[in-house]
């Protein structure tokens, strides 16, 4: 399934939105919140960003981070044109204003859910927080209960992330994931988002003895254009096995450059030792 609504000029795509408002669903409002429900017990995992990417901490284990996993396994040719058409101080501007938006519509977001304060008086925080706010007035409106808000996502031995969201949607279990987009998505420009959901679930369901069967990306641009991306049945099932393909070249990637390293280092080694014979 999927949503959109606003625009740009205002204007809306609301076919399924409509019958969400016929079936009654309500809007969040200050009177009605979402109940948490301790279903799940998830444990805190902490974040440590390394030269090779971000690792987790958690349970025991020291395991990448499902983005690091996708970073260094994508196709970053779209990326380098891109750069090479804006220029590399405009794509980093971009990049650096994306981010700091996004991180602050999740704060929002997560201080929403949790029920805790949270303010940012600062122009990119009033923007994210018209943009929280038009995902808790349509992305969440389907959503009673929550089991866990910024939840620790681990595969024992594997890989680990973060969700920003497990909770009840439309009467399923679901993983919900928040992005913001400084423009309109195509699906066949997301493929990451749906392998992001896919190992989250498959995490859930391994530690948890779940049986995460959805996943939903809500998606807001600057201008309020709302879109909602729903991953279920057998089209999931297809992203987990593309996501366990992406492990497996992560894992060849990461082998083959201890081999380049380790060959590079017996040849320092060999070359000191010629020297010091000489």
């Amino acid at each position: 399934m999927y949503i959109t609504t606003g625009s740009p000029n205002q204007k809306s795509y609301l076919s399924e939105w409509r019958a969400f408002k016929v079936m009654g669903l309500r809007a969040h409002t200050k009177e009605f919140r979402m109940k948490k429900n301790n279903k799940y017990n998830y444990v805190d995992g902490r974040q440590i960003n390394e030269d090779s990417g971000r690792i987790y901490d958690v349970a025991g284990y020291r395991l990448p981070s499902v983005t690091s996993i996708l970073s260094r396994t994508k196709d970053q040719g779209f990326l380098r044109e891109w750069k090479a058409k804006v220029g590399e101080k405009k794509a980093e501007e971009i990049k650096n204003l994306s981010s700091a938006r996004g991180t602050a519509m999740h704060k929002h977001l997560e201080s929403y859910i949790q029920e805790i304060g949270y303010e940012d008086l600062t122009d990119i925080g009033n923007q994210a927080k018209s943009m929280a706010e038009k995902v808790i007035e349509i992305g969440l409106a389907p959503v009673d209960e929550y089991y866990g808000s910024e939840v620790t996502m681990y595969y024992p031995g594997l890989y680990a992330g973060q969700t920003d969201l497990v909770c009840m949607h439309n009467g399923e279990d679901a993983i919900v994931d928040f992005k913001q987009a400084n423009r309109p998505k195509k699906k066949e420009w997301i493929d990451d988002y749906f392998l992001q959901i896919a190992a989250y679930a498959m995490a859930h369901d391994y530690v948890h003895k779940s049986k995460i069967n959805k996943g939903v990306i809500m998606v807001c641009t600057p201008d309020l254009y709302y879109q909602e991306f729903v991953l279920t049945g057998a089209e999931l099932r297809q992203y987990k096995h593309k996501f366990l393909k992406r492990l497996d070249m992560y894992h060849e990637l990461k082998f083959d450059e201890k081999e380049q390293y380790d060959t590079q280092k017996e040849n320092e080694e060999y070359l000191k030792e010629l020297q010091e014979k000489l």
